[in-house]
């Protein structure tokens, strides 16, 4: 399992690598002058001139991203443009904080309610209870999380009033204190991956339930509590990687859903930078993005592993 790790850690490492020239390519062809949007658009050329030579913009693209990739290496992310003075670091670290809350309290949502509903809509094969499931399931996995939020805001914050609509908070407030208005955006984030889960349990449940050894144990007379756990231990092992795979979906889907209801997590902050041509926080953002979605796709491989022996490190 040690080898297994390491080996999959390095891979991660060179896919980092990639992915940080991507990302500096991308932000390198954003049109816009940076110096510009700092000083306004009635700057003179010489005080442009001297920010560029301020912020480096007049080196050659690679110096710069050498300069960008060893201060990343280093801890030192550099600072804001559009916040003056303001690490990328303590805005990566806050905002962050508010989407790991955000996304864990989804998770905790979704896993149990898609396996429940999965589970009894590929139990109760053909019944009204798997169509229901099933269709709603298929909904839930068809509408994108703006048109899932904005029906969900009208419905319970501006027809039944019952939540907030907006999740704006304070800066360093209890998140606990503030559950209420994060219900809406925890629903709305987790619509998508709830109906393509369920979808997946149940079909494998269903495959599971007329698989040879579901057909042998019932022959045999066992009882149908433990034919059931049998079908259940078997049809749910390839959920989980599913689970964990697409919890980084769920991460990336934080940035509509974030800006939607004005909640102040890392999406949002990813989007007001790249209105703002805040190229350090752009990259840093993207960058810590990609590198938690490969730490999910490294733990659905061991946590794989483990409940599938057949599995070779």
């Amino acid at each position: 399992m040690t080898k297994f790790i390491s080996k999959r850690l390095v891979n991660m490492v060179i896919t980092l690598f990639v992915a940080s020239i991507i990302i500096f390519t991308l932000t390198e062809i954003m049109p816009g002058d940076v110096a510009q949007m700092i000083l306004g658009q009635y700057a003179t050329e010489e005080s442009l001139e001297a920010v560029r030579q301020q912020l480096g913009l007049n080196q050659s693209p690679l110096v710069r991203y050498t300069d960008w990739i060893w201060g990343v290496m280093h801890g030192n992310l550099g600072e804001s443009l559009s916040m003056q003075g303001v690490s990328v670091a303590s805005l990566l670290l806050r905002r962050g904080r508010n989407s790991l809350f955000l996304a864990g309290a989804a998770t905790v949502f979704l896993v149990p309610l898609s396996l429940f509903l999965g589970v009894v809509a590929g139990l109760k094969e053909g019944s009204w209870w798997d169509h229901l499931i099933s269709t709603s399931s298929l909904i839930a996995l068809s509408l994108p999380s703006f048109i899932s939020g904005t029906f969900l805001m009208m419905i319970f914050a501006i027809w039944l009033g019952v939540v907030p609509a907006m999740s704006s908070i304070e800066p360093g407030a209890n998140l606990f204190s503030v559950f209420p208005k994060l219900i809406l955006p925890i629903i709305t984030v987790s619509l998508v991956l709830l109906g393509y889960v369920a979808r997946m349990v149940r079909a494998s449940v269903i495959d599971a339930s007329h698989s040879d050894y579901a057909r042998t144990a019932t022959l045999k007379g066992l009882p149908k509590i433990k034919v059931v756990w049998h079908i259940l231990r078997n049809a749910l092992m390839p959920t989980v990687t599913v689970i964990a795979m697409n919890l980084g979906w769920l991460i990336g889907g934080l940035v509509i859903v974030e800006t939607l209801f004005a909640y102040p997590g890392l999406g949002r902050l990813v989007y007001t930078a790249i209105q703002r041509q805040d190229i350090p926080l752009i990259q840093a953002s993207v960058l810590l993005t990609s590198a938690v979605y490969l730490l999910l796709n490294l733990a659905s491989d061991v946590i794989y592993t483990f409940l599938d022996p057949r599995i070779k490190y």
